[in-house]
């Protein structure tokens, strides 16, 4: 009788690497295409003007959609606010944050101090206090106007 061994799970081609799609090609690939195709036409049988029209007509919507793109990329940069001049605002106004136990995670008190400066780090805006505290500023609950002594 023939023994059967088990088949290993590596040679499941749902495992194996998959290509990808077509729909990635460039303004370059296009030209780059399209002039393959019109030196290599047969002179008895050219090219319809519709065809090359119509191919024209999507090199141009192509070309189109990328400069639009690239427009949109530079519109969001330009839209995105450096964290230290979008809290600046703070600086001089009280807020009140939420101080914790650090073994228990518990709040043992909220005190309120006023904002001296405004840096960052890694993308988070880092409030610098008047009783020597930094905070993020998401962690603030309360910003007011500091009180006339």
């Amino acid at each position: 009788m023939t023994k059967v061994t088990k088949i290993d799970n590596s040679f499941y081609l749902s495992q194996q690497p998959r290509g990808t799609t077509g729909s990635n090609l460039g303004k370059d690939e296009f030209l780059k295409i399209l002039m393959a195709q019109l030196q290599n036409q047969d002179p008895l049988n050219p090219m319809e003007d519709k065809e090359f029209v119509s191919q024209m007509a999507s090199f141009s919507s192509l070309e189109q959609m990328t400069n639009m793109s690239s427009s949109m990329d530079r519109l969001v940069n330009s839209q995105t606010i450096s964290p230290v001049l979008q809290y600046s605002h703070l600086i001089g106004k009280e807020v009140s944050y939420n101080r914790y136990d650090e073994e228990t995670g518990q709040v043992i008190e909220t005190p309120t101090s006023e904002v001296t400066a405004v840096s960052q780090s890694d993308g988070k805006a880092i409030l610098e206090l008047s009783n020597g505290e930094k905070i993020y500023a998401d962690s603030v609950l309360k910003v007011s106007s500091p009180s006339s002594d």
